[in-house]
């Protein structure tokens, strides 16, 4: 009677507590596994886990989303962290803020600790990760591309440039790259009021968050709206280390991380999912005090065989300068007449020039990139459109094809600029006395620099907010008779506006 009893409970019990029961020797038996193997001390868990050591003693995690971790210490203590992971690759419960199983949720760890601790799926509850599996074919993924956009000086979180990564698309061309997405990291900007902006984007106020965009939409952000010229450095990285790329990218959809704008910051963490796709590389490390994105990209750059090609694409800005450089004088002459008025591309004078260098004038990449980049930046816009599409109607009209205008860099590469920081030492005469000078620029860029690599004209002087300042500390000793006095003059630096 006792043992019918005990049966009739048995087949009562929910299935998932009967499976967590027959389970329970075999996630021991992978608890002692990783125990013996110290799993929880090896560089790749702490990469995936953003581990860094910590000032105390120990290490943290840079992630600050509860949901990214699974033990309530997972946050400090990478030992629990692997113990609550792996047990929770034995339950079908959804975790995190994507709310899926760990398995799925957290997919890196999953294949990592699969190859290390050898796990038999077949023991496991069965999860399809249906969800990760359609976002990998929509990304159809070929190869990894590091976008480089050039820096924004009328956004002081974007002075210094930026970081993201392009996913190339299997049977991919040169033009339909942009239909490609991307991995982007980006602050969630709460306020717009100026100094609340400083405050909080120097002590970490804002949380950053990875996203996945299309190309276009971003290149139209960057190259149209905010007239920056992109670089693309296309990686040679093999499929192990794309997969291991995107599975992490996918599980850092559960993680915030509390951004800074001088460390913590786009080019920081997209360095980091490049150590956890090749930990060799050991980027993100290499970065204690500040992370520039230039920086950044020299340093990639430098790995030999990292980068396969590098690919240049213009801003709106660009495309208009280089177009109006190939006009000559009189055409250059038409094309100021004819932004003012369009209407004078149905004039007789106009219409008397070779049809070839009419369509030069009426030329997309000259006047009405002009128009489109005046209607974006001016308050007036709806003239400068309207006055646009009688450009397009005009240009319609030509059966010639357009003019070939070759359209190069203002500057050179970002990875071919001048270091940032900078230290030196000085001797003179002013007023009348001998004086010496010692100095040392952590950052950026100015005038005395050379300009390759940067944007031309433009550098970090007067501060405008107290975000964009920075500083370079001249020590000036001053030579009298008796003895030499010295003191410390700061100079703060920011970038003017465009």
């Amino acid at each position: 009677m006792i043992l019918s009893i005990a049966l009739l409970v048995l087949c009562l019990l929910p299935n998932t507590a009967r499976g967590q029961d027959s389970a329970q020797p075999y996630l021991q038996l992978l608890l002692d596994r990783a125990k013996a193997m110290a799993l929880h001390e090896q560089r790749y868990w702490h990469l995936l886990l953003h581990y860094r050591s910590a000032l105390a003693g120990g290490v943290e995690s840079e992630a600050d989303e509860p949901a990214f971790f699974l033990s309530p210490d997972g946050k400090t203590d990478p030992e629990a962290e692997l113990q609550a992971t792996l047990s929770q690759f034995f339950s079908t419960d959804l975790v995190g803020r994507s709310s899926q199983p760990a398995r799925c949720a957290f997919i890196a760890r999953y294949h990592w600790l699969k190859s290390a601790l050898a796990i038999d799926e077949s023991r496991l509850p069965p999860q399809s990760c249906e969800r990760f599996q359609s976002w990998l074919a929509e990304l159809n993924p070929a190869s990894i591309t590091v976008i480089f956009p050039s820096a924004f000086m009328n956004n002081p979180s974007s002075m210094f440039g930026h970081l993201l990564l392009r996913v190339d698309q299997k049977g991919q061309t040169e033009r339909t790259s942009i239909l490609a997405y991307t991995i982007n990291y980006a602050a969630d900007v709460t306020t717009d009021n100026g100094i609340l902006f400083a405050v909080l984007g120097l002590t970490g106020g804002f949380k950053g968050y990875f996203s996945t965009h299309p190309y276009y939409i971003k290149a139209k952000e960057y190259g149209d709206f905010e007239n920056r010229d992109i670089w693309e450095y296309r990686l040679n990285l093999t499929e192990d280390q794309m997969q291991r790329l995107l599975m992490h990218g996918w599980e850092l959809g559960n993680a915030a991380f509390d951004y800074f704008y001088f460390k913590e910051n786009c080019a920081y963490q997209i360095l980091s999912l490049l150590d956890v796709a090749d930990p060799e590389l050991q980027l993100a490390e290499r970065f204690w005090f500040y992370t520039f994105p230039s920086d950044g990209i020299r340093m990639i750059a430098a790995k030999p065989g990292l980068v396969k090609d590098v690919t240049f694409r213009a801003a709106r800005s660009t495309r208009i300068r280089r177009g109006r450089e190939a006009l000559s004088a009189d055409e250059k002459s038409w094309l100021s007449k004819m932004v003012a008025d369009p209407k004078l591309s149905q004039s007789e004078a106009f219409t008397r020039l070779p049809p070839e260098r009419q369509a030069a004038i009426l030329e997309l990449e000259v006047v009405s990139d002009y128009l489109l980049y005046k209607g974006a930046t001016e308050e007036n816009s709806a003239s400068f459109e309207s006055r646009n599409r009688s450009i397009l109607l005009a240009r319609s009209k030509l059966t010639v094809k357009p003019v070939p205008t070759k359209i190069t860099p203002i500057s050179g590469a970002p990875d071919q600029g001048h270091k940032t920081m900078r230290a030196g030492l000085g001797v003179g005469w002013r007023e009348g006395e001998f004086f010496n000078e010692a100095n040392f620029r952590l950052a950026f860029h100015d005038l005395l620099d050379p300009e390759y690599g940067y944007t031309p004209g433009a550098q970090i002087t007067s501060c405008l907010c107290p975000l964009s300042t920075l500083s370079l500390l001249v020590l000036h000793g001053k030579s009298t008779q008796r003895s030499t006095r010295y003191s410390i003059t700061t100079v703060t630096f920011a970038a003017p506006a465009t």
